[in-house]
């Protein structure tokens, strides 16, 4: 059991370290490109993991309705907006918006999956979007731009998409619905990106290209897969702790690499976000997620 919460670790440390990343790329690549090129890399890494460890398998028409959907909303808007919202939005701000994920699922699953609300995840849901206000409150005014809504819309588009696998577990294996759903989101994302013209930031630094290249793989590619086979035997419960670590791993890597300023009124929004969504999580014991890609 330590070996697997050993890898939980190491699966949330790179994930939260995928924000100060991303708002590196930023810098060097439109925010479109790198998200197509991500899911390039995304792709041919599923492409070749599935055809050696598993069989293709028919899909039917109503599975492809489902996919089709969740790979427009949970892959091609879902990245296109990190990455937007990168471009202004600090990777702490941004890790802890995204730290509301497990809340607004619940929310959406009880809506469209009939599944019950308990007033403990009422008041987790209240204390963690209290702390996100604390957190994106500046000062003595409310400090909001655009780049905060692209990230909501990141977490949203998540939130939606983690409802979705839950519908396509019943029917297809985590690794044909990572894949599959990756690859429309993919074949949506390249028209709009050929639309747009040439007028595309593209970094000439070989640096760059690698941590492109390197974050797609490791981060979308192997790490999903070693948090859905860790889930397995841990439990979901336990999964989503760890999880909730990922807006302090983005805040310390922020601060080593980027040098940017954690303030106390940044860390005490943190602990009450983070209280709120274990306090929600509390109930999800009994509940199964997977995770499709992560930011």
């Amino acid at each position: 059991m330590l070996r697997s919460y050993l890898l939980l670790i190491f699966c949330v440390t790179v994930w939260g370290s995928n924000f100060v990343f991303g708002n590196m790329l930023v810098k060097e690549f439109s925010p479109l490109f790198i998200a197509m090129a991500r899911l390039l890399f995304i792709s041919l890494f599923l492409l070749v993991y599935t055809w050696i460890r598993h069989r293709f398998i028919p899909i039917n028409k109503q599975e492809w309705k489902l996919l089709i959907l969740l790979g427009i909303i949970g892959v091609f808007i879902n990245q296109w907006s990190f990455y937007q919202g990168l471009q202004t939005a600090d990777p702490t701000t941004s890790a802890l918006i995204l730290a509301l994920t497990p809340i607004t699922t619940a929310l959406l699953a009880a809506i469209f999956l009939k599944e019950a609300l308990t007033v403990s995840m009422l008041v987790g849901s209240l204390l963690a979007i209290s702390g996100v206000f604390l957190v994106v409150f500046n000062g003595t005014r409310l400090e909001f731009h655009m780049g905060h809504l692209w990230i909501f819309i990141t977490m949203i588009t998540f939130a939606i998409s983690i409802v979705l696998v839950r519908l396509l577990a019943r029917r297809l294996p985590p690794i044909i619905t990572t894949l599959y759903s990756t690859l429309v989101g993919f074949g949506t994302m390249v028209p709009v990106v050929l639309a747009g013209g040439t007028g595309w930031n593209i970094s000439h630094e070989a640096w760059a290209w690698i941590l492109l290249v390197i974050t797609a793989i490791l981060m979308h590619g192997i790490v999903t897969l070693v948090w859905n086979s860790q889930l397995q035997k841990v439990g979901a419960a336990k999964a989503a702790m760890f999880s909730n670590l990922e807006p302090f791993v983005a805040m310390i890597v922020g601060y080593v690499v980027l040098g940017q300023l954690v303030t106390s009124q940044m860390m005490f929004g943190s602990l009450i976000i983070v209280g709120g969504v274990t306090l929600a999580s509390l109930t999800l014991s009994k509940r199964k997620s997977q995770r499709v890609l992560s930011q």
